[in-house]
């Protein structure tokens, strides 16, 4: 991705976080991806657009974003904001903070897998924000440096076990979900090898030794999905992708990912995206730095 920003963080080799407390009227970053996780904060901001890769929101007055990838893009778009007094709160750490053999520790595992959730990009909801507000409000004032990263490793772990929602799907951003059943992971494979064609159930469960009937129960209860909104997202992430990357038309991007009527594909694409194809991509056009 040679025209997203890369962002060179402020953050020291000798620091364990970076946190930055600011108040603003608008936004201005362009899109940017680095190589840093990063936690977001931003209070008074009804009607901004947030980019997490494919994932366009309009967000309310309180926002709480996790982004634990280097190579998902990310930004936040002024969009119908008219609030004077925006607060952000910008906390990123490297990701080699939280490594080793102390995180393989039981105490650490809510944690580990919100970090493997967020290499998609997560979304908290308003009732977690208002449970952890207090400790990202009073974060940076913290004076002693030890007692800052306690608190913040308080506030990862009362995160980690609340309410949160995956932004980008898997093929944007080139990231695969939690590990899974070796069944639900062949399955899964097929479908991103094959996008373009056609699927049968009989066939998809066939693959694994299951009846349709088991194998669409099986594969709801693993992935909290039916098949077919896995695949419709499968192909709407490579279409997102494409829509970004390339310049090839959008009905040739609607066959090449599967869908086989342009119509059908807006009206999809708008409906799980929040904007159409065309706007999609005039927003990443828009957003995009070249450097």
């Amino acid at each position: 991705m040679s025209e997203v920003l890369e962002e060179i963080t402020p953050l020291s080799e000798k620091d364990c976080f970076y946190i930055v407390d600011r108040h603003k009227t608008e936004f201005t970053y362009p899109l940017h991806q680095h190589r840093e996780y990063e936690l977001n904060f931003i209070e008074n901001a009804a009607g901004v657009k947030r980019i997490v890769g494919d994932s366009v929101e309009e967000i309310g007055d309180y926002d709480l974003v996790l982004i634990c990838s280097e190579n998902l893009e990310h930004a936040w778009d002024n969009g119908r904001c008219s609030s004077g007094d925006i607060r952000e709160v910008t906390i990123q750490f490297s990701p080699d903070l939280l490594s080793g053999s102390l995180m393989m520790k039981n105490q650490f595992a809510p944690i580990m897998k919100m970090f493997r959730d967020a290499d998609h990009g997560l979304a908290f909801s308003r009732h977690t924000i208002m449970k952890v507000y207090s400790m990202i409000d009073g974060l940076a004032s913290v004076q002693e440096g030890f007692m800052r990263f306690l608190k913040f490793l308080k506030l990862l772990y009362n995160l980690s076990g609340s309410d949160y929602r995956i932004l980008a799907s898997s093929s944007f951003s080139h990231a695969e979900r939690n590990p899974e059943s070796r069944r639900v992971q062949k399955v899964k494979q097929f479908i991103n090898d094959h996008y373009k064609e056609p699927f049968r159930l009989e066939d998809l469960a066939a693959m694994v030794g299951m009846t349709p009937t088991s194998f669409s129960r099986f594969f709801k209860l693993r992935t909290g999905k039916t098949l077919s909104d896995y695949i419709l997202d499968i192909r709407l992430g490579f279409a997102a992708r494409q829509l970004v990357d390339t310049t090839t038309n959008i009905s040739e991007i609607c066959f090449e990912c599967g869908f086989n009527n342009l119509s059908n594909f807006n009206r999809i694409f708008k409906a799980r995206r929040g904007v159409t194809p065309k706007e999609f991509r005039a927003m990443y056009k828009k957003n995009k730095v070249v450097v």
